[in-house]
């Protein structure tokens, strides 16, 4: 191909510095031709950085334009700059810039992992290098394991990995004794008689003497561009030396590798800071636990309240004195009779009728007095309200209809009274001045809202008329026929005592509304409390953020390495995203793990209180981790890509 390698026309490159315009280069003409080794010289600030990362496509001039072999750099956008940096530039800084987290090869390979070689390939070639600059008892050295000189000539393997067809290298002998900075020249020129194109900044006369074409820079301009006495090679323009196969085309599967390689680095980041990653998850972790905990207790207490009404009794159906539940007239009307229950109980959809009075009455055994809930009921009530004997037996008609002055007791009363092991039945309890025998105790297959008390059961007749005095229910209860539908039963009910009382003086609650309540608050509060912890989720994101975006800002040395070597924005992002993602799955993992075990535990200790997890909920859980790191994990990825690669590359 004719015409230089490197042609730049015009150059001028400024800075803002708050309303002033710093202007670095101006006006700057160079061509460089193929195989040719030219040293840049001139004084601290002068330009001849800020040229060579011109040349090196790391920066953009502020004017001018620039060619690579006949191809306008400016034109380029910056994947395809990127893609022009990896595939023709090698790089060598004066302070090596490798990456700590991985050892000699891992970093001479790292160009070949963004232009999608595979692994095995890339970590053969990376050998053979770092053996060819005698470091091959280095391999598996990290760089904090290597002296300076090492450490340059792992640098300089990098610079070969993809080729290296132009050789950039400033002060590379700059934080090297004398020696090893020696050694590195002596290095620079084999590469250069192999056919290497080498463009070398240094402030040192003694080093730029070894080129064979000396550019100085004195203030921004070219003010003397000679040969020296050194000869060039007499092949140096026959053309660029042979890169490796693998980087000159595109290859199979090389997205899927690169992705493959950004998680390894984003896995190895994360385990490289350990403690950080760690109190990254915790907001995470807490987060997830939370909601899963919420939903488990709100759907385990759900079943379990639903579970108790239907061992309530279902297909129940209660008339109360009053117009409803709290309503202010409930004590003053007092028109439930007994001849009501007798009316219910004829009717064809009644499979057994209760009616209920109740009071509070002190009840005295022996020496032992408690205050004790009386309830008055007829036979029926324990099959409406689902109560099993445990010992003895429940009264009947028989006893209802006599006044009988028995009494059936829960096994709360029997434990209170009576001495453990010891048998209560035909024994005599004082409820005020009445006597009463127990002739069985019973046990609830439900539950009971509110407050736990004792309970007494004696017949209704029983209670009106030697107990309180009074002449009405409090309540009657019907038990529906199974084969027979609940609404039609309830309107049927309405009718009935409305026709009997000529106005609407009572009202009805229905078991199955009373279930289907429960379980619409039930759930609106555990929907509040997980919005609740949803809150503390998006906490715990906006806590990766800003720990992604420190991870940044700690690294954004590490990012202007890994842009100078080919690293494609979505490299970048790939990188930082995975990292953010990896913290809120891992975060996520833990979070379900630390949820189920708090529900063994809470199991263990509160026998009251059930958690039910549903696969669901932790499949939601698990997803909502995994969208929470992509979505607070793009915009510290998004600043991470974009950062500027002189700038990131200087950055302490």
């Amino acid at each position: 191909m004719s015409g230089p390698l490197i042609s730049a026309r015009g150059i001028t490159r400024g800075f803002q510095a708050g309303d002033e315009t710093i202007t670095v280069l101006r006006d700057v003409d160079i061509d460089i031709e193929r195989g040719e080794f030219v040293a840049i010289i001139g004084a601290s600030g002068s330009g001849k950085s800020t040229l060579m990362n011109i040349l090196g496509c790391l920066d953009r001039p502020s004017s001018g334009t620039y060619e690579f072999a006949g191809r306008d750099v400016g034109a380029l956008e910056p994947d395809a700059l990127a893609n022009l940096r990896r595939e023709h530039f090698g790089f060598i800084f004066q302070r090596y810039q490798l990456l700590a987290d991985l050892d000699a090869v891992g970093n001479v390979e790292v160009p070949a992992i963004y232009a999608g070689e595979a692994r095995g390939t890339r970590r053969e070639r990376a050998a053979d290098l770092l053996a060819q600059l005698g470091l091959e008892q280095r391999v598996d050295h990290r760089p904090g394991e290597l002296s300076g000189g090492q450490q340059q000539r792992v640098s300089v393997a990098r610079a070969l990995m993809n080729g290296g067809e132009v050789i950039l290298a400033d002060e590379p002998t700059g934080a090297l004794d004398s020696k090893s900075g020696a050694d590195l020249i002596a290095l620079l020129l084999e590469l250069n008689r192999r056919g290497h194109t080498i463009v070398m900044v240094t402030h040192d006369p003694a080093v730029a003497k070894h080129a064979h074409r000396i550019i100085e820079i004195s203030d921004g301009q070219i003010v003397s561009d000679t040969r020296s006495a050194v000869e060039a090679p007499l092949h140096a323009a026959a053309g660029a030396p042979q890169r490796p196969q693998a980087s000159t085309r595109r290859r199979p599967g090389a997205a899927i590798r690169r992705f493959t390689e950004a998680f390894d680095m984003s896995l190895r980041a994360l385990l490289a800071h350990r403690l950080r990653s760690l109190l990254t998850m915790l907001g995470i972790i807490i987060g997830i636990a939370s909601v899963v905990l919420v939903v488990a207790l709100g759907t385990g207490s759900q079943e379990k309240v639903l579970e108790n009404i239907s061992s309530l009794g279902t297909s129940t159906i209660t008339v109360r004195s009053g117009s409803g539940f709290g309503a202010r007239d409930a004590q003053r009307i007092e028109t439930l009779m007994p001849s009501d229950a007798d009316a219910l109980a004829l009717q064809e959809f009644a499979d057994s009728v209760s009616p209920a009075v109740s009071n509070t009455r002190s009840v005295v055994y022996r020496s032992t007095e408690a205050s004790a809930e009386i309830k008055g009921v007829s036979g029926d009530y324990f099959d409406v309200h689902a109560y099993a004997t445990v010992v003895g037996s429940v009264f009947g008609p028989d006893e209802v209809e006599t006044l009988a002055q028995v009494a059936v007791i829960d096994e709360d009363t029997r434990d209170t009274f009576f001495e453990p092991g010891s048998d209560p039945i035909g024994e005599v309890l004082l409820i005020g001045h009445v006597p009463v025998k127990v002739i069985g105790v019973a046990r609830s297959t439900g539950a009971s809202f509110g407050p736990s008390s004792l309970n007494v059961w004696i017949p209704y007749t029983t209670a009106m008329a030697r107990v309180s005095g009074q002449d009405h229910l409090d309540s009657i209860a019907v038990k529906v026929s199974e084969s027979y539908d609940m609404d039609a039963a309830q309107t049927e009910i309405q009718a009935l005592m409305l026709d009997r009382h000529g106005t609407k003086d009572f009202f009805l609650s229905n078991s199955d509304t009373i279930r289907d309540t429960i379980s619409s608050t039930t759930q609106t509060l555990t929907l509040l409390v997980a919005m609740i912890a949803v809150i503390s989720l998006i906490v715990g994101g906006i806590g990766v953020m800003n720990i992604m975006l420190v991870s940044v800002t700690e690294r954004t040395r590490e990012i202007g390495v890994r842009v100078a070597i080919g690293a494609r924005r979505s490299d970048i992002v790939s990188q930082f995203l995975i990292e953010a993602v990896l913290v809120c799955l891992v975060g996520g993992m833990l979070g379900i793990a630390g949820a189920l075990a708090g529900g063994q535990l809470v199991g263990l200790f509160y026998d009251d209180v059930r958690l039910s997890f549903s696969a669901v909920s932790i499949a939601v859980a698990f997803v909502s981790s995994m969208l929470i790191g992509i979505t607070f994990g793009f915009l510290p990825a998004r600043s991470a890509a974009r950062l500027d690669p002189v700038v990131a590359l200087s950055r302490e």
